[in-house]
């Protein structure tokens, strides 16, 4: 049951496009606190949309284009200069990189952020994703970051409290913007995902993009033709993905799937396979364990705070191999996937969204005391 406050009260978000979990985390505030809800774009039938249960009044800032280093110049352009009906708010809670940008217009009230992470393409993981892109496009990428970064932090400076995710993205905060955060573990359905038997095959369930190196759990399961894989996502490395399966008996590239398969996919599998490159927090292992299923998960980031190694999954070095994937999958029998069937259920309640939902309820109380 949702909680209404005295005061009005709206979420934004950047966009809603794919189904991840700062968007997830989005419509549950605006569901449980009863919020209104803004964002730069809206993709027709969002998965999220179909049974939200939101009931408040939608911003759609339109900002939507195909085009990547002009999306990010579009978003920001709209929040700073689209969201004057923020001074009809008494509070106001941001998820993203560019919905803070919005804090010019809102005047009095209280400004609360949470942050999942600061722009990665700015800070940590700059020459990464300049790595991505072809050469004649670096300086077009320069030039964005050099005109978001004062924004941004100077959005940032002004909130009153921020909150994220992990202490992996705290301490993230406290490096490049040297200011202080604390800690709300992100709101995990795990009522949805339940135990629902054990078949022959391990599930990836990461957004296909490269800081989630789903290309080589593939590679690993395809020097492995007696071990099946099913990949359930989208994103940017499909096509790249795709190629690389071709022809692989063991492997099924599956694409995005709806909400009721994924959650029978994870409570069928032997176990998950998740090895992101330094992530934020991470719901996937959250999902997994959940449904009884332990994680392969990586040595790094948010992982080192949700998956206990050798309890809960098994954690491999980081910046992993085809090779480390193998002998953790080897290592991984149905045997030793069932034994950890109790700890990885209760480990998971740890992340359930009524945690989430109170210590958020508390902060927006202090607000109206």
């Amino acid at each position: 049951m949702g909680i209404e406050y005295s005061n009005q009260s709206i979420v934004l978000h950047d966009y809603f496009e794919s189904a991840e979990g700062g968007g997830r985390l989005c419509l549950v505030l605006a569901r449980e606190i009863l919020t209104d809800l803004g964002y730069g774009f809206k993709v027709q039938n969002h998965p999220y949309f179909k049974n939200s249960a939101f009931a408040g009044k939608e911003y759609d800032l339109r900002s939507y284009t195909r085009l990547p280093i002009w999306r990010q110049y579009k978003l920001a352009r709209a929040f700073q200069k689209k969201t004057l009906f923020l001074k009809d708010y008494d509070t106001v809670i941001y998820s993203g990189f560019y919905s803070p940008l919005a804090i010019r217009n809102h005047g009095q009230g209280q400004n609360i952020y949470y942050c999942h992470t600061p722009p990665r393409f700015i800070y940590d993981q700059r020459d990464f994703y300049l790595s991505l892109i072809p050469f004649w496009q670096r300086p077009i990428l320069l030039g964005l970051i050099r005109y978001l970064r004062p924004f941004y932090e100077d959005a940032v400076s002004r909130m009153d409290t921020i909150i994220t995710n992990s202490e992996n993205v705290q301490s993230r905060i406290q490096k490049y913007l040297g200011i202080d955060s604390r800690i709300i573990f992100p709101p995990c359905e795990t009522e949805k995902f339940k135990w629902l038997g054990q078949e022959d095959f391990y599930l990836s369930t990461a957004r296909l993009d490269p800081l989630k190196r789903v290309d080589i759990v593939v590679k690993a399961f395809l020097d492995m033709p007696e071990k099946k894989l099913k990949v359930v996502s989208g994103g940017p490395d499909m096509p790249k993905i795709k190629k690389l399966a071709q022809g692989a008996e063991n492997v099924q590239v599956l694409g995005w799937v709806d909400e009721r398969i994924l959650v029978d996919l994870v409570g069928r599998c032997v176990a998950t396979i998740y090895i992101p490159r330094d992530e934020d927090f991470g719901m996937a292992p959250i999902e997994s364990m959940a449904a009884g299923k332990p994680v392969i998960g990586v040595a790094e980031g948010g992982l080192l705070e949700t998956v206990v190694d050798g309890e809960t999954g098994i954690l491999i070095k980081a910046d992993p191999s085809p090779e480390d994937v193998i002998k953790a999958v080897q290592e991984m029998t149905a045997k030793r996937a069932k034994d950890m069937r109790r700890v990885c259920e209760k480990r998971a309640l740890r992340f359930r969204t009524e945690v989430f939902v109170e210590k958020m309820n508390k902060i927006m109380v202090s607000f109206n005391c």
